[in-house]
């Protein structure tokens, strides 16, 4: 087991956290997160933390663990996901190369277009480096 997280708040921090419990707004998760900071300061085992406020033990570990790496600001509030620019194989360009080349006529000795055929006739064509059939059924399903 990893060596355990200390919280100790200042008079100020339980102030916040009280009062932002007592109004009961705000996201769910900053509500649990104030309460399992609260009696992780009381000096409950996280075994008792998580039994009382319903979570994992991972989540008391890893909002422990947050509080004093990065503060309080940041074991209340959800991290930022990360960018994703190349998460897409598609772009704007390629996609309207697909729907054109799904319109047209199949190849020779084919009634009609598999998504594999497609996908394969992208890659060739150089509209892409690679892409799946799955890729391909998603892109016409969401132009149709």
């Amino acid at each position: 087991m990893a060596t355990k997280s200390v919280v100790q708040l200042g008079e100020q921090q339980r102030r916040q956290l009280r009062a932002m419990i007592a109004a009961g707004r705000g996201p769910a998760r900053a509500l649990t997160h104030a309460r399992i900071l609260l009696k992780a300061d009381r000096g409950e085992s996280d075994q008792a933390i998580a039994h009382a406020v319903e979570v994992s033990l991972r989540t008391v570990e890893r909002v422990r663990r947050r509080f004093v790496r990065a503060g309080l600001v940041a074991a209340l509030q959800r991290l930022p996901q990360p960018a994703r620019p190349d998460k897409r194989k598609l772009d704007g360009d390629a996609e309207a190369h697909l729907v054109t080349l799904a319109c047209s006529h199949a190849p020779d000795g084919r009634e009609h277009w598999t998504l594999q055929l497609l996908a394969d006739r992208l890659v060739r064509l150089k509209y892409v480096d690679g892409v799946s059939r799955e890729t391909v059924r998603r892109t016409l399903k969401k132009a149709r």
